[in-house]
């Protein structure tokens, strides 16, 4: 909740104008649900893709303030986030609450950005594979090694989320590592190879080139440095 319409589309010009024609990695933008289309109109015909930050998991019916994937898609999303940190911790969203989710965003055609990651008493407390597995293992409850292999996963610490604290990229690899190893359990080793898994956590043009250079790092879920287009860039560039 940090931009405006006016904000939101003037970002995506510029992302679109900075990235060009053919771009070597992926980029994708996920507006606040209510500026979707605006964002929409300033992508379309280009590289750029198009994500919303959540979905409902119905596919229609009374539930009144929500979006569920026919929408989004029909406004020209591609891609939707499921199971951010803040919507973990403040919302109260359970593993099996984004497990419907995931499902609900394939059935309707869409790429599911999955998030995953500790607290900071978790990680204090040695906790962190435990909590990622638990969190990986019910987020991706029912899904098939057919469909796995189109699903992204975004690790991001929940302690390095918007605090400017970043896990090294020591720490993040490790992690990471360990997703792809628990994905390769769940789906076999050639699917979990095909699932690109992002690291999330105030990533920076100053940090971005030796996170993303990890081999287990496939790309990053970026929060406030994607609100200037030079620090987004910054951080696309070098990936």
């Amino acid at each position: 909740m940090n931009t405006r319409r006016a904000d939101a589309v003037a970002l995506a010009k510029g992302i679109v104008a900075a990235v060009g024609e053919n771009p070597t990695v992926e980029v994708v933008l996920c507006p606040p649900s209510v500026y979707v289309s605006s964002v929409a109109n300033a992508v379309a015909g280009t590289p750029v893709e198009l994500g919303s930050q959540n979905l409902y998991a119905a596919a229609d019916g009374a539930f009144t303030g929500e979006v569920n994937a026919a929408m989004l898609t029909d406004v020209g999303c591609r891609f939707v986030i499921l199971g951010h940190s803040e919507r973990r911790a403040i919302m109260g969203e359970t593993d099996a609450q984004i497990s419907e989710k995931l499902h609900a965003a394939l059935a309707g055609n869409l790429v599911p950005i999955v998030c995953v990651g500790e607290t900071l008493e978790d990680r204090e407390a040695g906790n962190t594979e435990k909590v990622v597995e638990t969190q990986l293992r019910g987020s991706l409850e029912g899904l098939d090694e057919a469909r796995a292999a189109g699903v992204v996963i975004a690790y991001e610490p929940v302690w390095a989320i918007g605090t400017g604290k970043t896990a090294s990229p020591e720490q993040a690899e490790e992690v990471h590592a360990f997703i792809r190893k628990l994905l390769g359990e769940l789906f076999g080793a050639d699917v979990a190879g095909q699932i690109r898994i992002q690291y999330g956590g105030s990533v920076k043009p100053g940090n971005a080139k030796e996170l993303l250079g990890q081999p287990n790092i496939d790309g990053a879920l970026v929060g406030g440095a994607s609100l200037k287009i030079e620090d987004f860039m910054g951080i696309i560039n070098p990936a």
